[in-house]
C-alpha cells in the first residue's frame, strides 16, 4: 500500500497539510473528517495499456493515511487544493484553540 509523504506546519490560525501524491489525479483523491481524523485516501492507476513491462518499480494501488486533528475542527472551513501532485489542505482552528496559548514563568535558582 503506497504511503503518501506529508508536511504538516501551524500558525495561530491555522493547520496546513501538505501531501507529495506523484502520478495521482485529483479526481482519485479523497479527504475526510471524522470527529478529529482527517483522512486522505485515493488510488493510484497503473498505465498498463496492453504493454509488456520488463521491469516495475513504481507504486500503483490504495492508499490511506490518517492525522489527528484538535478537537472541534469544523469541517467546513476545511480547505483543500490539489496542483501538480501536490495536495494542501487547510484546517481553521477552533477559537478555543487560538486563545489557549499560556506563558509560563521561569524561576531562576
Amino acid at each position: 500500500m503506497l504511503m503518501p509523504r506529508v508536511d504538516i506546519s501551524e500558525t495561530e490560525d491555522q493547520i496546513k497539510i501538505t501531501a507529495e501524491l506523484p502520478g495521482v489525479e485529483q479526481k482519485d483523491v479523497h479527504v475526510d473528517l471524522a470527529g478529529d481524523i482527517l483522512t486522505i485516501s485515493g488510488e493510484k492507476r497503473s498505465e498498463e495499456g496492453g504493454r509488456r513491462f520488463h521491469r516495475i518499480e513504481r507504486s500503483y494501488g490504495s492508499f490511506q493515511r490518517s492525522l489527528r486533528m484538535p478537537s472541534g475542527i469544523d469541517a467546513s472551513k476545511v480547505e483543500g487544493a490539489f496542483k501538480d501532485g501536490v495536495l494542501s489542505v487547510t484546517v481553521t482552528k477552533p477559537q478555543e484553540l487560538r486563545e489557549r496559548t499560556e506563558k509560563i514563568e521561569i524561576k531562576t535558582s
